[in-house]
């Protein structure tokens, strides 16, 4: 990773001010700046694609005067390794859930709570307005970025090897793989479940060996990991709705001339968009898809488990967590009283 100087940052500057070079010709050589961008998805993941389109057209607008490596699959390292790395320069972008992130931002799971949001419909006025904006600011706080269009994940669904999830009776005494993140581990204690925290990347084999019998994520992670040829019950339970803030480490973000970060703040809001419309229309035929790969879906209605949850003193124990202002955002989004 090359990071300029301050010096350097200062002479290019000065000349985007003064001559505007980043848009005009220059010979091919090594770029003035270069950065790491990590994920945890595979490559062929939206979210990915979509990301190294950013990064082209970053290039492009920048004349080559910007160079960001895009590294998916973990390859940097688990969740926890990467958010730690790009707090500290290691790594200048990462995309991650806000569940995830919780454990350094705690309201930033906030979108996350079971049940809550019924269809995207809620989700992108609440994450593009007040209670993304309220995640943010608190971002800020802990020396990171957050961009301003959250990238999306999707509901997640509950797959398993040994049985369908009708109702919250099935989840008792269910050894589910959930991330490591307080509220997933909480949500599924709260209806019966044995949640046990692990990384996406050990995930699969987790499944294979049967460390853990289910697990639960978007039907488009589900398939690009392949999960369906460990997991054989799909159960369409929309528990969650989960996105991926991309985050860059503050002190170099705030670091660049004002027009680079104006470009890759930009190519990555636009990004976000598309991305969001690439989810929607795989999601459209995921079911199709992972069916013929030998999954069997099922529908499930979510008033026994969110009243599961209303029993079990979930809601109103994450109401004192995040405190009745960060609350009221949340059903003021999803229009009705959870606890």
């Amino acid at each position: 990773m090359r990071h300029p100087t301050r010096r350097q940052f200062a002479a290019m500057t000065a000349a985007v001010t003064a001559a505007g070079p980043l848009l005009a010709p220059r010979r091919s050589r090594a770029a003035d700046m270069s950065f790491k961008f990590a994920t945890n998805l595979p490559a062929q993941h939206p979210l990915n694609v979509r990301a190294q389109q950013a990064i082209d057209q970053i290039a492009k607008q920048t004349n080559g005067a910007v160079e960001i490596r895009l590294f998916p699959s973990s390859q940097l390292g688990t969740d926890t390794d990467m958010l730690s790395q790009v707090r500290s320069g290691g790594i200048d972008f990462f995309t991650l859930s806000g569940l995830i992130l919780s454990t350094l931002v705690p309201i930033a799971s906030i979108n996350g709570i079971g049940f809550a949001f019924a269809s995207y419909d809620q989700v992108w006025p609440a994450m593009d307005g007040a209670l993304g904006g309220l995640v943010r600011s608190e971002i800020t706080k802990r020396g990171l970025i957050a961009m301003d269009r959250i990238w999306d994940n999707g509901f997640r669904q509950i797959t398993t090897s040994v049985r369908p999830i009708t109702a919250p009776a099935d989840l008792r005494g269910l050894k589910l793989r959930v991330p490591v993140s307080p509220l997933w581990t909480s949500l599924f204690v709260a209806l019966g479940a044995s949640p046990a925290s692990i990384n996406i990347s050990e995930t699969y084999s987790a499944l294979q060996t049967h460390i853990v019998d289910g697990q639960e994520n978007p039907l488009a992670v589900i398939e690009t990991t392949k999960m369906y040829e460990v997991q054989k019950y799909c159960s369409i339970t929309n528990h969650m709705w989960d996105g991926y803030w991309l985050l860059a480490n503050r002190r170099m973000f705030e670091k660049l001339p004002k027009d680079v970060a104006d470009i890759m703040t930009a190519a990555f809001n636009a990004a976000a968009l598309d991305q969001r419309r690439d989810v929607a229309a795989l999601n459209g035929g995921l079911q199709g898809t992972l069916t013929k790969d030998g999954m069997v879906f099922n529908a499930v209605d979510a008033a026994p488990f969110r009243q599961t949850l209303r029993d079990a003193g979930f809601y109103k124990d994450w109401r004192t967590r995040y405190g009745d202002e960060a609350w009221h955002v949340l059903e003021t989004a999803v229009g009705t009283t959870l606890t």
